[in-house]
């Protein structure tokens, strides 16, 4: 009984010093969408869309080679459609950009180009929940341009960014 007793009163005390924590959490940080996110809620958020992910869909590998005109014609529909938050050079620098919550990712790091193509095709298509990165749905040979330019955007040249600005004005 008094080694029951010692546990219930441990849980209790564990419970109430997470209330206390979580509640000076929340009185001393903001939930702005201006604030970036901590590093803490960063991994979280990336973990919960990996979950959110078929396994199945994780193994989808692009069916377009990587060839001149298919990044060509990704880019061109990136700088129509997508570099209003993304930017041309993908690294997220929009004044739109600013005002999101959470922020969109600078696609040429490693947490983009870490995820498989099929990851990439599905975040295009469904988009990802509370944020404010839409479903785009769209078709499918279209939508793996965009991952043939994604996986492209570390190597961009000026000259590309340069069409991309006629495209985008």
């Amino acid at each position: 009984m008094k080694r029951r007793t010692r546990g219930l009163l441990v849980l209790l005390t564990a419970v109430i010093l997470n209330a206390v924590i979580g509640y000076e959490y929340l009185v001393t940080h903001t939930f702005s969408a201006r604030a970036k996110p901590s590093a803490l809620e960063a991994l979280i958020a990336r973990k919960i869309r990996g979950l959110a992910t078929a396994p199945v869909v994780k193994r989808l590998k692009n069916p377009l080679d990587a060839a001149p005109l298919p990044i060509a014609e990704g880019r061109d529909h990136f700088a129509d459609h997508c570099a209003f938050c993304h930017g041309n050079d993908g690294s997220g620098k929009t004044p739109v950009n600013e005002g999101l919550y959470p922020p969109a990712p600078d696609l040429r790091e490693a947490n983009t180009q870490h995820l498989s193509d099929g990851e990439i095709f599905w975040i295009i298509q469904n988009g990802i929940r509370f944020t404010g990165m839409p479903g785009w749905g769209g078709e499918d040979e279209e939508n793996w341009k965009l991952v043939l330019f994604i996986r492209h955007l570390p190597q961009l040249s000026p000259e590309e960014l340069r069409l991309m600005k006629e495209v985008n004005g």
